[in-house]
């Protein structure tokens, strides 16, 4: 195994002890994969708090988006862990990145019923006046979706 494809898996998989000796060793932690993910953005879509900690701590770039435009917030929010994204967004990720056809996180979260991530993104200041590729914005997502809290959660934020 390549000492790039041992960063992929450590990450994956949460392996702290092979990530520290890895970043130890200086590995590339931007480095991208054939799909444009990078080490944080594995580690956030798979759940793995710890690795994304060292990852940042190791200045992993928060903001890095794969070939799709996606970024570690976007893999959260579309997974529902609230808890890596409170620490990503405080250590600066961008609520408002907008993917190739131009979804943002807080779309995810309200597409896809990760309501947790709805508040956390709007306690943020998630911007709800973006809109995606036709023409749409997280409202009109969730409106579309039948999100009822996210709904409620979102014409709040406007009061």
């Amino acid at each position: 195994m390549t000492k790039q494809d041992a960063l992929f898996h450590a990450s994956r998989t949460g392996d702290t002890a092979l990530l520290q000796e890895l970043l130890a060793e200086n590995a590339e932690v931007n480095i991208q994969d054939n799909r444009g993910y990078t080490p944080l953005i594995v580690a956030c879509y798979n759940g793995q708090l710890e690795a994304a900690r060292m990852l940042m701590e190791a200045q992993a770039d928060i903001n890095a988006q794969d070939y799709g435009g996606n970024t570690a917030l976007m893999g959260v929010s579309f997974k529902g862990y609230a808890d890596i994204a409170e620490l990503l967004i405080a250590n600066g990720a961008d609520l408002n990145i907008q993917h190739g056809n131009g979804g943002t996180a807080l779309m995810f979260a309200a597409i896809f019923g990760r309501n947790e991530l709805v508040k956390v993104l709007l306690k943020h200041g998630a911007d709800t006046t973006i809109r995606e590729s036709r023409g749409l914005t997280a409202l009109d997502l969730a409106i579309q979706q039948g999100n009822e809290p996210a709904i409620a959660m979102i014409q709040a934020s406007h009061s």
